[in-house]
């Protein structure tokens, strides 16, 4: 029998949306980039972007588990003396709370051109509402 190698032109896409309220975040991650790589799917491929689109809603309403809130940080340089910053999960949940499960995210797809592309098929929003509601043909439970 032979392994069957599956062509661009019969990748099928859907969009999926995963609700995060009360979740915690490294679980909807995981779902995220499973759907998103296409790990889900029977076709999947390591060298092809097999997945699907991704919307998340209610970011701002996640749970972290354990102290994560004050324990873990996000750090950055803008390559300056004296340009160091950090800022603890909760501050960043306070001034963007759609970065740590967008970070989380990309963090957990390859790091190259694939990874890349599969990325832009992630759409992350604080609140319920999202201006995607034509692609919506399947609702994912993370």
């Amino acid at each position: 029998m032979k392994t069957y190698n599956v062509k661009a032109g019969e990748i099928t896409r859907e969009w999926h949306i995963i609700d995060a309220d009360g979740k915690v975040m490294g679980q909807i991650a995981v779902e995220a980039a499973r759907l998103l790589m296409g790990k889900h799917k029977p076709i999947f491929s390591r060298h092809l972007d097999t997945g699907d689109g991704v919307i998340i809603v209610n970011a701002a309403k996640m749970t972290f588990t354990g102290k994560k809130g004050t324990d873990k940080f996000y750090y950055r340089h803008s390559g300056y003396p004296g340009g160091f910053r950090k800022a603890s999960l909760n501050e960043m949940m306070q001034k963007k709370p759609t970065f740590a499960l967008d970070r989380a995210v990309r963090g957990m797809l390859p790091r190259n051109r694939l990874g890349t592309a599969m990325h832009k098929k992630l759409r992350v929003y604080a609140g319920a509402d999202h201006p995607h509601m034509g692609q919506i043909s399947v609702i994912a439970e993370a």
